[in-house]
C-alpha cells in the first residue's frame, strides 16, 4: 500500500474544507441538504471494521453516509453480531457487496490491503488492534478510550508517528456543531473572562451490576478470542454493551468511559495539554451487591496551571443539574458555560453580556435512515459524520485530525491515572517524556497491566 496520498481536490474545494476544519463552515452545515457532508475524496477507500457490537457499526454507518467507501471485511468473535453487521453493510454500501467476515483481526489484516480500519472493540483490545492496523498500512479510526493503561497509549502514539499513519480518536465532541459554536462564540470570544475552575460530571445510572450464574459459552461466541490479553473471567453471559464495562479487567470504569469525553472537551476548548497533577478518591459506596468492581462514586481532580478541572460521578441518585446530567461547566469571572452533548448555555454575570443558548443539531431530514437505526444516538450522529469528514480530510492531506491520537492519549491516560491515584490513595505526577510517575516507583509500575498468555504487550 502506498503510504502517501495525493489530494485530487480542486483548489476551491480544498479552501472550503480547510475552512470547515477551522469550524466556521461546520456551523452552517446543518442547514445544507442531504449531501452537505458528502465530498468526493478522489477514490473509494477499502474499509475494515473490528468490533461489530454497538459503536463500531454506528461509526461505520456514519462513514458510509459521508464518503465513497467499500466495506470489504468485518471482524468480531460473536457470529451473531457479525451476521447482523454484514446484512446492514451489504444494504447500505453503494456496491451492495457482501463483506468477508473474521473472528481474528490478524487474519483480516493479513488478507486485505485496507485503507481504513475502524476499531470499536472493548477497551482491552484497542492497543493491539490499533497497532496491528497501523503496521499493516491503514489509517485508523479508534474508539475512546484508546487504551486500558498508560503505556499502551504511548505505544499506539509511537506506532502512528513511526508509520506516518492518521489516527482519529472517537472523541467527537470536537466535531459537535453546538459545542463548536459555544467554543467560538463564548470561550474564544472571551465572554468567560478569566477561567478559574472547571467541573465535569456524569450521573447516569449506567453501572451494570448483578450476580448472573456461570454458564456454558454458546457455540456462536469465541470467548477466548473476545478476552484476548485480559484476564479470563468465568463466563456468566454475553459481555456485550454494559456488562464488560462494569469490570476493571476490560476498561477503566465510568472515568475511562465518560470522563474521557468531558476532559477532552475541556482540554480542546481551553487549549490544555497534560495536567500537572492528578488526585482521585472514591469507591463502591452504594451499589455494594453484585459482581461489578468499578466505582459507583468517584471524584478526580486534574490540576492545570491556573485552575483545577474536577470530575464527579455517581451511578445512583439524582443529577445536581437535571438539565446537564453528563456535562462540562467552565467558570470564568465574567460568566459560566454549561455544555453537554445535547445543548449548551452561556450564563453571564451582571450585564456584561446576554445569555446564549446552543441547541443540538440532529439532521433527521437530511439522514432519515438514522431514525430507523437500532440503538443510534441521534444527537451524536451529526458529530460523528463531521468527525469522519475531518478524518478523511486529514488522510487526503496527511495532516493531523481534530482528535489526533496524541490528544486522545493525553485524555485517556489522564483518566487512567485518576483510577491509579484512587487505588493508591495519593496524588500522581506523570512525566510523559520519561514515561514515569515522578518519585513514585509503585505508581510507575501501574502504568502497564500484565497480559494473559500468549498475548504480549506492545513495545
Amino acid at each position: 500500500m502506498n503510504n502517501t496520498s495525493t489530494s485530487l481536490f480542486h483548489p476551491s474545494r480544498r479552501r472550503f474544507l480547510q475552512a470547515a476544519a477551522a469550524t466556521t463552515a461546520l456551523t452552517a452545515l446543518p442547514a445544507l441538504g442531504t449531501d452537505a457532508l458528502k465530498f468526493d475524496h478522489g477514490k473509494t477507500r477499502r474499509v475494515g471494521l473490528i468490533g461489530c457490537g454497538w459503536y463500531g457499526p454506528s461509526d461505520l454507518w456514519r462513514l458510509i453516509q459521508v464518503a465513497p467507501v467499500e466495506v470489504v471485511a468485518l471482524c468480531d468473535p460473536d457470529q451473531h453480531m457479525l451476521a447482523s453487521a454484514v446484512n446492514i453493510a451489504q444494504e447500505r454500501q453503494p456496491s451492495h457487496n457482501k463483506p468477508q467476515t473474521y473472528k481474528d483481526y490478524r487474519q483480516m489484516l493479513g488478507e486485505h490491503e485496507l485503507d481504513i480500519v475502524l476499531i470499536g472493540s472493548p477497551d482491552h483490545w484497542h492497543a493491539l488492534q490499533a497497532i496491528a492496523a497501523i503496521e499493516a498500512g491503514a489509517d485508523v479510526y479508534l474508539q475512546k478510550p484508546i487504551s486500558v493503561d498508560v503505556l499502551e497509549g504511548e505505544a499506539i502514539l509511537a506506532a502512528a508517528r513511526k508509520q506516518n499513519r492518521i489516527v482519529q480518536v472517537g472523541t467527537q465532541r470536537k466535531s459537535t456543531p453546538h459545542l463548536i459554536r459555544a467554543k467560538q462564540e463564548v470561550v474564544d470570544a472571551g465572554l468567560l473572562g478569566d477561567v478559574g475552575h472547571v467541573e465535569m460530571c456524569c450521573y447516569y445510572h449506567m453501572r451494570a451490576n448483578g450476580n448472573p450464574p456461570v454458564e456454558p459459552v454458546p457455540d456462536f461466541f469465541d470467548y477466548e478470542m473476545w478476552t484476548g490479553p485480559a484476564p479470563l473471567r468465568p463466563y456468566d453471559g454475553l459481555p456485550h454493551r454494559r456488562w464488560w464495562r462494569t469490570f476493571m479487567q476490560y476498561g477503566n470504569g465510568i472515568v475511562g468511559d465518560m470522563c474521557v469525553h468531558m476532559l477532552d472537551t475541556a482540554r480542546w476548548m481551553l487549549e490544555l495539554k497534560w495536567p500537572n497533577r492528578i488526585t482521585s478518591t472514591g469507591g463502591i459506596y452504594v451499589q455494594t451487591d453484585g459482581k461489578s468492581n468499578i466505582s459507583d462514586t468517584q471524584t478526580a481532580i486534574f490540576e492545570f496551571d491556573n485552575f483545577n478541572a474536577v470530575w464527579e460521578h455517581n451511578t445512583w441518585g439524582a443529577a445536581t443539574d437535571p438539565d446537564y446530567p453528563w456535562a462540562l461547566f467552565i467558570y470564568g469571572d465574567k460568566g459560566t458555560l454549561k455544555a453537554s452533548t445535547k445543548q449548551a448555555d452561556f450564563i453571564p454575570l451582571g450585564d456584561s453580556a446576554k445569555p446564549i443558548h446552543f441547541d443540538c443539531v440532529f439532521e433527521r431530514e437530511q439522514y432519515p435512515e438514522d431514525l430507523a437505526e437500532k440503538d443510534i444516538e441521534l444527537n451524536a450522529a451529526p458529530a460523528t459524520r463531521r468527525h469522519m469528514q475531518d478524518f478523511l480530510t486529514a488522510i487526503d492531506q496527511r495532516t493531523r485530525p481534530v482528535a489526533d491520537i496524541e490528544d486522545g492519549h493525553i485524555s485517556a491516560a489522564s483518566c487512567i491515572l485518576a483510577n491509579v491515584a484512587m487505588e493508591l490513595g495519593r496524588p500522581l505526577v506523570y512525566d510523559p517524556t520519561r514515561k514515569i510517575i515522578v518519585e513514585d516507583e509503585e505508581a510507575t509500575q501501574r502504568l502497564s497491566r500484565d497480559y494473559r498468555d500468549p498475548w504480549q504487550r506492545p513495545k
